[in-house]
């Protein structure tokens, strides 16, 4: 049996953390036994992971105060656990698991970025520094990979594309959830659009308003829901005032049943001004929905322009509107062929399990020098 320790900075419902819950699922069935920590105490999914038999453990840390008894506080349950794999998610978990390699020995250390930008100069001068105590780097998109190494956050030869996983049985389209969720929110059969995600200044949700505001000229009957919370809401809704959208928009808060969202929905919206590969994007193509999206990050490697969906310039209200229209100007028959060819190319390029055996040869590895990690640097 092998033990694999997940150390990641905060456990919130977000794209990296769904991932994760995906990866412990996966290796939990295949008889791993697996720890998780989270820096930060963590919030999300922990009935989910109780369930699977994974054991959760937080560091105690505060955001953004650092804490140097964190390096302790994990040499301690590294101890006590004994991994074969350590593999930290996101900025201050990589490297807060580098800098306490030099206090506990480490097997093999992989460390994992889930965006193209995790921070300015500072943190890339600390990647660069650290990056003799981390066996792998891994991130998400091509794009992220080839920024990562342009920046010099990582040598050419230590980091590779790792690109997330999707399990398409929980993202099946569903006819029952649609009209009952539909009835619910007495939606009718207005074209609706989704979006999910932290209310949040990278996500850009202005840029989408603005969009979404020239759409209803064309279609005043339409509607845009935004599932998610964040310090940016009261900000939102006073723009939403501003631009006159009234009962256009619905701020949903906190929901846990995207896959119900999504079978009621018709298209599905983003305007990020950064991504890594958005797990809520795979996501929507399992669930069959055309997209519109900022083309950012490793978005373009999800949403194929003009086969699945439609990509805009980020910060581009008028761009991403007119992506809108053109989906929306599509009969039914063309938008649900577009749905079935973002989840066949999902099914065949980011099918969990496929993703979830790389994985595990990477795990199964002594060592990672420059040869291995070229083994696997093809999506």
């Amino acid at each position: 049996m092998k033990r694999v320790l997940y150390l990641i900075t905060g456990f919130d419902y977000a794209g990296a953390e769904s991932q994760l819950v995906h990866m412990c699922r996966s290796l939990r069935s295949k008889g791993y036994e697996i720890w998780l920590i989270s820096m930060v105490r963590p919030v999300a999914y922990l009935d989910e992971l109780a369930e699977m038999g994974v054991e959760v453990h937080t560091l105690n840390m505060r955001k953004g105060i650092p804490d140097p008894r964190a390096i302790f506080r994990l040499r301690r349950l590294i101890r006590s656990f004994k991994p074969d794999v350590i593999h930290s998610h996101m900025v201050h978990a990589n490297l807060l698991a580098r800098v306490t390699r030099l206090f506990v020995p480490m097997r093999l250390l992989i460390c994992t970025a889930h965006s193209m930008n995790e921070g300015g100069w500072l943190r890339n001068l600390l990647y660069r520094i650290t990056d003799p105590l981390c066996d792998l780097m891994t991130n998400v998109s091509r794009e992220a990979v080839d920024r990562y190494i342009e920046i010099k956050a990582a040598p050419r030869r230590k980091i590779i594309l790792m690109p997330n996983g999707i399990n398409l049985e929980h993202f099946s389209r569903s006819v029952q959830d649609r009209i009952q969720l539909r009835d619910e929110m007495k939606l009718a059969d207005r074209f609706i659009w989704l979006a999910l995600g932290r209310l949040v200044p990278e996500k850009d949700y202005e840029t989408m308003l603005l969009a979404f505001a020239r759409v209803l000229e064309v279609y005043p009957e339409s509607r845009l829901l935004i599932a998610g919370i964040g310090p940016e809401r009261s900000r939102l809704e006073e723009l939403c005032r501003k631009l006159k959208l009234g009962e256009a928009v619905w701020f949903l808060g906190m929901r846990t049943d995207a896959a119900r969202l999504m079978s009621a929905a018709d298209g599905y919206l983003m305007s990020s001004r950064w991504e890594g590969l958005p797990m809520v994007l795979l996501e929507a193509s399992a669930s069959g929905l055309p997209i519109a999206a900022t083309d950012v990050g490793g978005n373009k490697e999800v949403v194929h322009e003009g086969v699945n969906g439609h990509l805009a310039g980020a910060s581009d209200p008028d761009h991403l509107a007119a992506c809108m229209i053109k989906i929306m100007a599509n009969p039914e028959e063309i938008r649900s062929e577009m749905g079935h060819a973002g989840r066949e190319y999902v099914h065949a390029e980011f099918n969990i399990n496929t993703i979830v055996e790389r994985w595990e040869n990477l795990y199964g590895q002594k060592s990672i020098g420059h040869e291995s990690g070229k083994a696997y640097s093809s999506s």
